[in-house]
């Protein structure tokens, strides 16, 4: 058999690598991590049910929070983005008491 020419770089062999596992079924086979999602998960709904009563376009300046068994945190842009939602805060704690999820609402501004 012959040699290559001097030329050509030798073939190299790769190692096999195995493919990347998406998150979300990482999030799933980890009891830990399943749990961290669930939370987020419930965090998100939150939002979803209180958006209804926000004002103008408040929901883009604001993100779901953590959620933890004293309430949950919703997280605002800015403090004029804060400061209007502490008087909605009995609104939006009513909807979500009448969606059957009551506790407190926490307001805390993003650090950036």
């Amino acid at each position: 058999m012959a040699t290559p020419p001097r030329y050509l770089a030798p073939k190299s062999v790769r190692a096999s690598i195995p493919s990347p596992t998406p998150v979300a079924d990482a999030l799933r086979a980890h009891a830990g991590l399943a749990q961290l999602n669930a939370r987020l998960e419930a965090s998100r709904r939150r939002l979803r049910i209180i958006a209804p009563a926000l004002p103008g376009t408040l929901l883009a300046s604001l993100q779901p929070g953590p959620l933890d068994e004293d309430g949950w945190s919703l997280l605002a842009a800015n403090a004029a983005v804060a400061a209007k939602l502490r008087h909605l805060l009995p609104r939006l704690e009513a909807l979500l008491a009448q969606a059957g999820l009551p506790g407190q609402i926490r307001i805390k501004l993003l650090q950036k």
